[in-house]
């Protein structure tokens, strides 16, 4: 069976006193190939442990991951990783850095060189493929990140807050970035957020995850990120439904928020 099918995931952390934290409870989640997911929720409510479990980073304590007909048992080359921060090896330049997968694998010089080139032309690093990671900005070290990560020519791309630690502009532009890879490669995509408006933008579907123990809320199906491909975003933003649709998921996690707020209060 083709896809990602998340299939009644459960996640409790045990602790030392005893004591346990249950992170998720009874996710299910099936994503077709192509398919772009965005995932918000309140802190705490197990968006990162969900896709650490994806990722085949974390062993979940229920349930199971399924890909391609194939249950996850680790990480795979099939399954890329961004992180907020690019993780790149600060001693290899940005070529190195692209080319690291696919040398790994043993792929023919030939090809590693073409699907490299390639790649740095698309995400805008065609000139800096000589740079040490660290002369670049975080805008540019995150395309260097998007771009390793194509080069294992992955199934399924995990983002976990991918454009967190960027200023307003750089990240606009790493949004359209994001839509346009995602269109043009055909790849799945999971993106988690704390942005509201980002999530809209990204997202063919959305889901509000409830706090914790971690469960899907609600799900919406969108039109915004197919419209914001190659468009000004800001006009996207403009567009019928989203300024409502924005503030109806505000109101839904600001509710959440005040509940964890006041569940807390009442412990203490």
């Amino acid at each position: 069976m083709d896809g990602l099918h998340i299939e009644n995931v459960s996640m409790r952390f045990d602790l030392p006193d005893g004591a346990h934290v249950q992170a998720l409870e009874d996710v299910s989640i099936n994503l077709a190939k192509g398919e772009i997911m965005t995932i918000l929720g309140p802190s705490g409510c197990g968006k990162s442990t969900l896709l650490n479990i994806v990722a085949g980073f974390l062993a979940s304590t229920g349930g199971q991951v399924r890909m391609n007909g194939h249950v996850v048992t680790g990480p795979d080359a099939e399954r890329g990783m961004v992180f907020q921060k690019g993780a790149l090896f600060e001693w290899m330049n940005v070529r190195r850095n692209v080319e690291f997968g696919p040398r790994m694998k043993n792929m023919p010089e030939g090809d590693r060189n073409t699907t490299v080139e390639y790649l740095l032309k698309i995400v805008g690093l065609k000139d800096f493929s000589d740079k040490a990671v660290y002369e670049l900005s975080g805008g540019m070290q995150q395309r260097v990140a998007l771009a390793r990560c194509l080069a294992n020519d992955p199934d399924v791309i995990l983002m976990d807050e991918p454009l967190g630690a960027l200023d307003a502009l750089t990240r606009e532009k790493m949004q359209g970035l994001i839509l346009k890879l995602w269109k043009e490669t055909g790849k799945t995509v999971i993106l988690i957020t704390h942005s509201v408006e980002e999530a809209l933008l990204l997202g063919e579907r959305l889901l509000v995850m409830a706090p914790r123990p971690g469960r899907i809320h609600k799900e919406y199906r969108l039109p915004f990120a197919e419209r914001a491909v190659g468009a000004d975003l800001r006009d996207v933003k403009k567009s019928e439904g989203f300024a409502e649709t924005r503030e109806e998921i505000l109101s839904m996690i600001w509710e959440m928020e005040e509940e964890i707020m006041g569940s807390s209060e009442s412990a203490a």
